[in-house]
């Protein structure tokens, strides 16, 4: 199953902007695919390959003496020496779009590709597949609510959500039918120990890393207690500090920070966390079939996951900035799951995985109307309606198939 992937429009523009482009993200969420099928007229070569792989490491000058440009260098984190003699390359010429790198994420790639090559690299990141590539809807507009973007929309039904949410969203379970996802996470979690975080960090027991992964899993949508996690694990909350700050790093969560503002008081100022992928979320948490996900205990955490993950994939395909996701809680127990702010326009949104609309989810904004330095665009709750209703003068309940 071919799917076109959206990132692929601000791929080709990045590469009218800059001389190098970094295509980086997670594994297993197509990066080799895109720069092996999408992208004519480049010479590619993968550091996957032995020998490319030595000859980079030991002869930087003698590796590019061949070589044709444009140029793909895939998996470039294996080599991060090669940064500088990039530069040197690029700086002989002013032409843009030279050379596109990729890597899975990384402290060391994004340091040796920030520091190396400042005012001449566009940093791009792949997330998994995103429900619009699945259905083939061509929209890379990232998910800014207001009635342009709404009016705009173009929408598709997603029947049998609920086995694409168990399932999750990396491109493979997708190629092949019959994959089988509990084989496909186990692996992937396997790999991801054994070939990534075993290299950043010393993991003297990966039965307590791993036990470590499923204690985020469960949390997910949830704001992090570093101590709690620490006294499951019966380990220091420094560990854990460390540990989720390098699932961040290379892409396996997500760290949303609260919203804050100076007409808001007793705000909760720790941030919430979201896994990757709702599928590894499952596979972690131990909901093992669709039915079990959507009607246990965690259904609400796994839907409002999926919801932040869809948001999240349409601004990243957009290279808009995440930062710009927020959510809020106060200690009198206000809380928004989402705060989108845009040009000092503020989104709220709320997530119910009802289908049946509550007049009283209205009430759940009404903090919002001490802010009075920004503009409140819209209300929203994104639930399974099947169009737009008005659940009250200034809030409306919108179909998830609008992100």
């Amino acid at each position: 199953m071919e799917i076109n992937r959206s990132i692929l429009e601000t791929i080709k523009y990045a590469l009218t902007q800059t001389k190098v482009v970094l295509l980086t993200g997670p594994r297993q969420v197509g990066k080799s695919y895109i720069m092996q099928n999408f992208l004519n007229g480049f010479q590619y070569i993968t550091f996957d390959t032995e020998n490319d792989l030595l000859l980079a490491k030991q002869d930087k000058n003698l590796f590019f003496t061949d070589k044709n440009y444009p140029l793909i260098i895939d998996e470039a984190q294996y080599v991060p020496e090669i940064f500088i003699k990039i530069k040197e390359i690029v700086d002989k010429s002013s032409t843009k779009g030279q050379i596109i790198l990729t890597g899975s994420q990384s402290y060391e790639l994004m340091d040796n590709a920030t520091d190396s090559l400042a005012g001449r690299i566009s940093i791009l990141e792949l997330l998994p597949l995103s429900m619009r590539e699945i259905f083939n809807i061509n929209d890379n507009n990232p998910f800014i609510p207001n009635d342009i973007y709404i009016k705009n929309k173009n929408t598709h039904k997603y029947k049998d959500l609920w086995f694409y949410i168990h399932r999750g969203f990396f491109p493979e379970l997708y190629d092949d039918k019959n994959r089988n996802t509990e084989w496909f996470y186990n692996d992937y979690i396997r790999t991801y120990l054994e070939r990534d975080l075993t290299k950043i960090i010393n993991v003297k027991d990966q039965i307590t890393f791993r036990n470590f992964l499923i204690s985020i899993a469960v949390r997910s949508g949830q704001i992090i207690i570093y101590e709690d996690i620490a006294k499951d694990l019966q380990i220091s909350s420094v560990t854990v500090k460390n540990w989720v700050s390098i699932l961040a790093a290379t892409g396996l969560i997500r760290i949303v920070h609260s919203y804050q503002n100076n007409y808001l008081n007793r705000v909760i100022k720790a941030p919430k966390i979201y896994m990757l992928d709702t599928g590894l979320m499952c596979y972690l948490s131990g909901w093992k079939t669709k039915e079990s996900a959507e009607n246990g205990a965690s259904n609400g955490a796994i839907f409002e996951t999926f919801i932040y993950n869809e948001i999240a994939k349409s601004f990243v395909n957009a290279r808009k900035n995440l930062n710009d996701i927020y959510y809020y809680r106060d200690k009198e127990k206000n809380e928004i799951d989402f705060i989108i702010e845009d040009d000092n326009n503020i989104y709220a949104i709320e997530v119910k995985k009802s289908a049946t609309i509550n007049e009283h989810w209205a009430d759940e904004f009404k903090i919002l109307n001490k802010i009075k330095n920004k503009k409140i665009i819209k209300k929203i709750v994104i639930c399974q309606v099947d169009k737009i209703y008005n659940i009250s003068n200034d809030t409306i309940a919108m179909p998830l198939n609008y992100i």
